[in-house]
């Protein structure tokens, strides 16, 4: 026993001690990034060894400064104190755009001058100017297409899960998810609409939406909200807070989203009964609510499931997919989460990783606990999809107890 909990303990610390390095890491991004999504793709597309024109150079030089300047300005302007709208947009688009090309930058770059090289195909110039173009056309083409991709109502994701506690009379039990929908600078009240309509097509005995909504307040973003007062179930539909409900007055879209006819799980559940069995259907906020300093918000499991009959099973909704451990630790069946966006533009999904213990699908956790985890209905951001593409989710609920097919 002794040795068994010291080994714990060890692991404990060794990830307590990886993940201080990470938010010492994270701490110098802001400053770190800008630079390098700049500086490495104006580097590798003007002066490694392409020899351009010296007007070329320049006014490509001086479009790259230009960028990297004024990226994280418009950002600052767009998601800081002033909240504009315009600016945001510019900053969140120079953001994707630089993300793209950076990361083709490196890998393409790399990739196909090693190819040439062994291929014997040209000089130096002629290698290195090819390398140039194919990194321009494919990250255009990227960002043209997953512009579309952000844009576009999201597919629907369908599948079966089985949860060997649900009773018969729950089997069936149809439960969509959205998520991160991220009503932002761009108005999306047409797409906000159309989604819902999505939903509406769905026939959901339960409908869920596991949290942020909008970046920015409830009064800002309420025109885009608004649709989601449309959404049908047959049963109910409920709600959780994300992080960035935290960062635009959260309290302001729980009363919404109660005025729009969802019910707000802030530690706490219902029950949803059919054909004679019982699901417990439970929320919590989001993690980060205690930090935000607003009285009565926290993420409190306990509280969520508190006078629930430990034997039924326990469907959680909760956005960070990180708080599967604590689901596990008490016995709940299936946990709903967002947050992830998987990834939103590769291969950013690699660094969620480093935050997330899943970032899409459906993950077993623990003996009994099942995370599913959305790739999210809208963007945050930069408003690009790449190779992570947005969803509705159903999910049929099965019972191992069922005696006919459905």
């Amino acid at each position: 026993m002794t040795e068994t909990s010291d080994t714990r303990s060890a692991t404990g610390e060794a990830r307590e001690a990886s993940r201080g390095r990470l938010w010492r890491l994270m701490r110098h991004l802001p400053l770190i990034a800008p630079v390098l999504l700049w500086a490495v793709p104006c580097w590798v597309l003007l002066y490694a060894g392409q020899h351009w024109p010296l007007p070329v150079t320049l006014t490509s030089t001086a479009l790259f400064a230009l960028g990297l300047i004024g990226m994280p300005l418009a950002m600052a302007r767009g998601h800081g104190r002033r909240q504009q709208d315009r600016a945001a947009i510019a900053g969140d688009t120079l953001l994707g755009g630089s993300w793209v090309l950076f990361t083709w930058s490196v890998l393409l770059g790399v990739l196909l001058r090693l190819a040439l090289t062994v291929a014997g195909a040209g000089d130096g110039q002629d290698r290195a100017r090819i390398v140039t173009w194919a990194v321009l056309g494919l990250s255009a083409v990227l960002l043209a297409w997953g512009y579309a991709e952000a844009r576009r109502v999201p597919r629907v994701r369908r599948l079966d899960v089985r949860l060997p506690r649900l009773g018969a009379g729950l089997d069936g039990t149809r439960v969509v998810l959205i998520t991160d929908t991220h009503y932002g600078p761009l108005d999306r009240a047409r797409w906000s609409a159309r989604v819902c309509e999505t939903v509406n097509t769905l026939e959901a005995d339960l409908v869920c939406h596991t949290g942020d909504i909008a970046d920015g307040t409830a009064e800002r973003r309420r025109a885009q909200a608004a649709p989601l007062g449309t959404v049908r179930a047959t049963r109910a539909r409920v709600y959780v807070t994300g992080n960035h409900e935290y960062y635009s007055e959260a309290q302001g879209w729980v009363d919404l989203m109660d005025e729009l006819g969802w019910e707000p799980l802030r530690n706490r559940h219902l029950l949803l009964e059919r054909g004679g069995d019982t699901l417990v259907v439970a929320g919590v906020d989001d993690v980060t609510a205690e930090s935000s300093g607003l009285a009565g918000h926290r993420a409190h499991l306990a509280g969520a499931l508190q006078d629930a009959d430990p034997g039924l099973p326990v469907l959680l909704l909760a956005h960070q997919p990180k708080f599967v451990d604590r689901a596990a630790a008490h016995g709940v069946d299936l946990q709903l989460s967002g947050h992830t966006h998987g990834g939103q533009i590769w291969p950013f999904h690699y660094l969620v990783r480093l935050d997330q213990p899943a970032l899409a699908g459906l993950s077993h956790h623990g003996p009994r606990t099942l995370l599913y985890t959305s790739r999210g209905t809208g963007f945050w951001g930069p408003p690009f999809r790449v190779f992570a593409p947005s969803e509705i989710t159903l999910l049929v609920l099965r019972s191992p107890q069922r005696s006919t097919p459905a």
